[in-house]
Formats: structure tokens, C-alpha cells, sequence
């Protein structure tokens, strides 16, 4: 476990990045909380905090609401429900995706950075790829990527290393020169299961645990400050 800041780490040999989408680019807690309770309010539950759904996010749609109807179902009668909420959600989600999300600060300037510094990007987010297309063009994210994969692209996703390791055959490059960013143990371990150096952010959604339990090579306090601390 490795919990120093970038303030004594630097990485050396890096020619792309790998970036998260929800929790690490965008703060998108807030279309998830009114997606998530207008799925609820048509099966009659109550809404949920912010927070409480916000512990919920990182391993994609299909876990997301499968834990929030276990708030309220046993896990028999919550699978019974799970197709219908899935469509509902997603449905809502879709004339929702990016209209309460916001941009974290440093996300423009440390990819703007990136850009200049000649890496590579992707991004690897377990949101459904059509959701991660359409909320990146809207706010304006999208073209600094080659590369963008969501949960669905491959038959798995995070913390699984197949989306990384596809990046890596993109790109021709070997893992060790692609650094992945994240907000969570999903990004960590895909990323050591992929052999890529990693990177957390600390202010994103980990599931309700501390970033600081999470195995990655430092924790930095925007995606600026990640490009400041890379070299070719």
C-alpha cells in the first residue's frame, strides 16, 4: 500500500494516460441521485441520500442498482425487481446524463497539459459506453480522447484489467508506460492487474472507504497536478 502524495513522486517513461470518468473527471453524484430516486419513486420507495447512493457507485450500472434496491428488498425479491428498476434507471438516466454534473477543477487544465506534453488518452469508465460518449461531448471532455470504453465494452470491466490491457494493445504501448487515474480501488486494481503504474484521486466516490487504504503509486489532488509529475 502506497499512500504518499505527489509531493514525493514522480513518474519517468509514461506515453499515455488512462482517466476515469465518474468520480475522478466529473462529479456526476447528483445525476445519479435524481436518476436513481425517480427510478424509486415508480416502485413507490423513498428517496435516498445523495451520500448513500454515492457509496454505491464504481462497479458499474447493474451493481448501482442492484445495491440500492437492497436497501429495501431481500436479495431474492430484489432480483425479482432488478430488470424492471435497471430499465427504469436507465431511462431516466438517459434524459438526465450531465445535466447536474460539473467538471472537478484541474480536469481541463491537466489534460490540456497532457495533451501538450504528447500522451496519449483514454478513458476507461464502468458507466455504459453510450451514457460516457454522450456526457463527455456535453461537457465538452471528449475530444481529448483517442479512446473511450465504457462497462459494456468488453465482456468485463473493472476492477478487472481486460479495458486496460485493450488501451495498451490501442496504443502499442506495454503497461508500464501507461498510467491509469482514478477515484477508487476499481481503477487501483485493474490498474496492478494490468501492471500500470496508477494514480488516485481523493475527492471521487471509493464505495465509502478512504482512498488512503487503496494500493496505487500516490494520490493526487487533480489531474494537473498527475501531469506535473510525469516525463517522458
Amino acid at each position: 500500500m502506497n499512500t504518499v502524495t505527489t509531493a514525493s513522486i514522480a513518474l519517468t517513461g509514461i506515453k499515455a494516460v488512462i482517466i476515469d470518468l465518474d468520480g475522478t473527471m466529473l462529479d456526476t453524484a447528483p445525476d445519479f441521485h435524481a436518476a436513481v430516486n425517480r427510478m424509486r419513486a415508480e416502485f413507490d420507495l423513498a428517496p435516498l441520500s445523495q451520500q448513500t447512493i454515492v457509496d454505491f457507485v464504481g462497479k458499474g450500472s447493474e451493481n448501482l442498482i442492484r445495491k440500492v434496491l437492497s436497501v429495501d428488498y431481500p436479495p431474492a425479491k430484489a432480483e425479482q425487481h432488478f430488470e424492471a428498476a435497471l430499465d427504469s434507471y436507465q431511462r431516466h438516466y438517459a434524459v438526465i446524463n450531465g445535466n447536474f454534473a460539473s467538471v472537478y477543477p484541474g480536469v481541463l487544465e491537466g489534460l490540456e497539459t497532457m495533451r501538450k506534453q504528447g500522451l496519449r488518452l483514454a478513458c476507461v469508465t464502468n458507466k455504459p459506453l453510450v451514457f460516457a460518449e454522450a456526457l463527455l461531448e456535453k461537457v465538452g471532455l471528449r475530444d481529448y480522447f483517442e479512446v473511450v470504453y465504457g462497462g459494456d465494452s468488453f465482456p468485463k470491466k473493472k476492477p478487472d484489467p481486460m479495458p486496460l490491457l485493450a488501451v495498451c494493445a490501442d496504443f502499442k504501448l506495454q503497461p508500464s508506460q501507461v498510467l491509469a487515474i482514478g477515484d477508487s480501488s476499481n481503477d487501483a486494481q485493474a490498474a496492478r492487474a494490468a501492471g500500470c503504474p496508477v494514480f488516485n484521486v481523493p475527492y471521487g466516490y471509493n464505495h465509502g472507504e478512504s482512498i488512503q487504504d487503496v494500493d496505487s503509486d500516490g494520490i493526487v489532488t487533480s489531474l494537473l497536478v498527475a501531469a506535473q509529475n510525469l516525463s517522458h
